[in-house]
């Protein structure tokens, strides 16, 4: 049992930023696939770069949760609810994943770079395939609508943790002191 009562500061930094890019970016695409207006391009440009941002951090998020211990949930926590939440965090973690690799690969089959910010264009991994780009969009739009859902489920918990158990799991990524 983990003696360790609330994740790491680079975990929780990780997170709560996380938490604002990766809502920011579901919002936009959701957004972009909605509208044809002249700041669309724009947008499109900035969603791709920050996908590779959220690429980044997600694997550094990673590397930090594999190198440090996590706050133990509570004892009396039931066994369905223990699974629930690794298999949660394993889905969220998917998302973060296949999100931005869906995107690029994606961008790549259409046949359209993936310029950062305008600083560098990455290279393209796929040939030109509008039927294969067509199927990454799809899972593109998929895995969205699968994160999305996660995240109310995320979000669900812990507020049933702060406001219903009261059991001091949400403090352990606000970095308060548990109760």
């Amino acid at each position: 049992m983990s003696k360790v009562q609330q994740f790491s500061r680079a975990a929780r930094w990780l997170h709560w930023s996380m938490a604002l890019l990766l809502l920011s970016l579901l919002f936009a695409g959701l957004t972009m696939v909605r509208a044809l207006e002249p700041w669309q391009l724009t947008l499109l440009q900035l969603h791709k770069s920050f996908g590779l941002v959220a690429l980044v951090l997600v694997l550094i998020r990673l590397w930090v949760r594999m190198r440090t211990q996590a706050p133990a949930l509570p004892a009396d926590l039931a066994a369905w609810q223990r699974v629930s939440a690794r298999l949660s965090h394993i889905g969220l973690y998917a998302c973060m994943l296949a999100m931005p690799v869906s995107g690029y690969l994606m961008q790549n089959a259409a046949g359209r770079p993936l310029e950062v910010f305008g600083w560098f264009t990455l290279p393209a991994l796929l040939e030109v395939d509008l039927a294969l780009y067509g199927i990454l969009r799809e899972v593109h739009g998929w895995v969205a609508l699968a994160f999305i859902l996660l995240i109310l489920v995320h979000l669900g918990a812990a507020l049933q943790h702060a406001l219903i158990r009261r059991d001091g799991v949400l403090q352990t990524m606000t970095g308060r002191r548990r109760p």
